[in-house]
């Protein structure tokens, strides 16, 4: 009986925990309809600076508390809000998406360089050595405050959000905010106090966590993003479901430790040892998968980027380019950073596989350094040696995961699809990429060969551009086919292509495993890559890294998530930007949240660096040519004589009189004149 109060009390403790960061989720999403991905981030940055007030400048417990949860908190929220998120106000769910999980990122790269990790770092209990006899068990007084806390914040968020005027106003602003600003409400001021609320208890419950284990960087902000299943137990709306989410993640985590406990076969006490950290993350996938989605997540405009249209002829051409830039380049670097940008080729292929799934399909994954690493596993388990074998059982490994993957979610869209991946991505670094497991040999490094007639370095790297061209015409010519318009068209309009008959189960299947694979050869040819090096934890985790998932998916989406040489310009970029910070120390930090900084302002450049520099040449090319205007009283064309025709009404070009179908220019003078994009036969009409 003792045994089981005990495991009780540490499961109520943890289920506290989890609804006091839950909460600050759902107060976040509910009063701005926005999901927090750098949440944990927060959290994690209020428990160091905890740490450095109250240990490491000796400040009272009560200032050091009052500091972190009154001014550190809020003010992240308010600049947060301020800076970042009222100007997403009209950007697509996906760009909100991303620059939130660049914002995650950036918290996480942050918090290393201010607090390195090769120190440790401990908060002591509150009230540490106190505690309170009940039965046969004694309770910290750390416990009691915890689940005094826990229900202190229920009690006031309920009261806050549904009987002041204030909480009113939160919730209004999310559903009209133009409304709510007519009935005297400043959105504005609205929105940044439910960030600082928001904030503050992420900030809570980072100082409540803290005590219990040593502080990491990525170590406590993956506790507190356990706290996100327990958040979409309550669809991000209902705080009484987040609490009963905590509350059976909680007790679920205590449980799987008493059975842990009690059991006398090793075996049984392995696998549950294995299943116990994971337990959040499958939580949370399967409360994504079987319960129904909150519509409020994906009602935002859709992603409107500009997707080119390529000519076999260019992609095959930039292809031979590449791979004699590549040549070139080759030999003009030194060893130490070839290796780099060796690294950044191989990761741009992995980038390569977003461009089909989000730049055409519309469809977000943060996994595909997950499947990277599928690929990595299979080709050295099949073909250590670095036979092509290995690479095909690659990309026949990685697709069928990444199918089965998708399969259980295809109904999923936007912000629920990019939980569940991440989800996905966490699960295989805990459950395969660790000590012991996956890649494992009796060095303890494994070492996949480089595939034979390419061993040096040299013929390495041209490897790299020659299969990173071979994939990049291959989706070229996805994008230029029956295929890549069936995938605009989902894109766009995922209801319409349904009314339509058109199958999207199969696409959205599909374009999973096609993507999978393509990063799954990446993975391989990345490990062939590192070859002299052997293969880390790291190299294939989420957020652990200089490489890692997240800012894989960053640098692809700021290269231009819809262009193949967006993915080339996102790897050399992750490459270049830690060669820099080691030619140049005082740039060295800088490099480090670079990524993230680059992924925060997307939220102005949707389209990425390729497809911002792409506008600005269209933008010259067109700013070059003069004006074309019809002298009146004739059919000749002027390029100096301005039009006598009324403002409200467009030239009439004489091709048109004559019957005669416009050309592209003439439309182009024509929807520039009525002031919209209105196609040839709005035109005509208008004329």
């Amino acid at each position: 009986m003792r045994e089981i109060l005990t495991y009780l009390i540490f499961g109520l403790q943890a289920a506290s925990i989890y609804a006091v960061a839950a909460s600050g989720l759902v107060v976040t999403y509910t009063t701005s309809g926005m999901f927090n991905f750098a949440h944990g981030a927060i959290g994690m940055l209020a428990a160091f600076s905890y740490w450095e007030l109250h240990v490491n400048r000796d400040v009272p417990t009560p200032i050091a508390l009052a500091l972190v949860l009154f001014v550190v908190g809020p003010a992240l929220g308010l600049l947060i809000e301020r800076v970042i998120m009222r100007g997403l106000a009209g950007a697509s769910t996906i760009t909100r998406i991303v620059v939130s999980i660049s914002l995650l990122f950036t918290f996480i790269q942050v918090g290393a360089v201010i607090w390195p990790q090769e120190k440790n770092y401990r908060i002591p209990r509150f009230f540490d050595g106190n505690f309170v006899r009940l039965g046969d068990v004694n309770v910290a007084w750390h416990s009691l405050i915890v689940f005094g806390l826990a229900i202190g914040v229920a009690v006031g968020l309920r009261l806050l959000l549904y009987r002041s005027r204030l909480g009113v106003a939160m919730r209004a602003v999310v559903d009209d905010r133009d409304l709510t600003f007519l009935n005297g409400i400043n959105p504005g001021r609205t929105s940044m106090a439910a960030w600082a609320l928001g904030c503050s208890l992420a900030a809570l419950s980072g100082v409540l966590i803290g005590p219990l284990l040593q502080l990491s960087v990525v170590g406590l902000t993956l506790l507190v993003i356990n706290a996100y299943a327990a958040a979409m137990v309550g669809r991000l709306r209902s705080l009484p479901l987040t609490f009963l989410g905590a509350l059976i993640l909680g007790l679920g985590e205590s449980a799987l430790g008493y059975a842990q406990f009690k059991s006398t076969s090793e075996g049984t006490i392995d696998a549950i040892a294995k299943i116990k950290p994971s337990l959040p993350i499958i939580m949370l996938f399967v409360v994504l998968v079987v319960l129904p989605q909150d519509k409020a997540a994906f009602t935002g405009p859709r992603m409107r980027n500009v997707v080119p249209m390529p000519s076999l002829r260019s992609a095959v051409v930039a292809w031979g380019a590449l791979v004699a830039g590549a040549a070139a380049l080759s030999y003009v670097l030194s060893d130490a950073h070839l290796t780099e940008v060796g690294k950044g080729m191989a990761l741009a292929i992995v980038m390569l596989s977003l461009v089909p799934l989000i730049g055409y399909a519309g469809q977000i994954s943060l996994a595909q350094l997950a499947f990277a690493g599928v690929g990595a596993f299979v080709a050295w388990k099949v073909a250590p040696d670095g036979g092509v074998l290995g690479l095909v059982a690659a990309v026949v490994a990685a697709g069928a995961v990444g199918a089965l993957v998708a399969l259980p979610t295809l109904r999923l869209k936007d912000l629920y699809l990019a939980l569940v991946t991440m989800a996905f991505a966490i699960l295989f670094e805990r459950n395969f990429l660790g000590e012991q497991r996956g890649f494992r040999t009796g060095t303890g490094v494994a070492i996949l060969e480089r595939v034979p007639g390419f061993e040096g370095d040299h013929a390495n790297f041209i490897l790299l551009a020659i299969v990173f061209g071979a994939v990049g015409v291959l989706i070229s010519l996805l994008r230029m086919g029956h295929p890549g318009r069936r995938l605009q068209a989902m894109k766009d309009s995922p209801a319409a292509c349904a009314t339509l008959g058109l199958d999207l189960t199969t696409t959205k299947l599909g374009i999973f495993a096609f993507s999978a694979a393509i990063a799954g050869l990446g993975g391989a040819l990345l490990m062939g890559w590192k070859s002299n090096l052997g293969v880390s934890q790291s190299d294939f985790s989420l957020l652990e890294g200089a490489y890692a998932g997240l800012p894989v998916v960053l640098m692809a989406v700021i290269g231009g998530i819809t262009s193949v040489s967006g993915a080339l310009v996102g790897g050399l970029l992750l490459a270049g930007m830690p060669l820099l910070g080691s030619g140049i120390p005082a740039l060295g930090n800088l490099m480090k949240v670079a990524p993230g900084v680059a992924g925060i302002s997307l939220g102005r450049n949707p389209d990425g660096a390729t497809g911002q520099v792409v506008a600005r040449l269209e933008e010259r090319k067109a700013g070059a040519e003069p004006p074309v205007h019809p002298v009146a009283g004739s059919g000749e064309v002027s390029a100096i004589s301005p039009s006598p025709v009324p403002p409200d009404r467009p030239p009439v070009p004489e091709q048109a009189a004559a019957g005669e179908r416009y050309s592209p220019d003439q439309i182009k003078a024509l929807e520039s004149a009525l002031g919209f994009e209105a196609g040839e036969e709005v035109c005509r009409a208008r004329t």
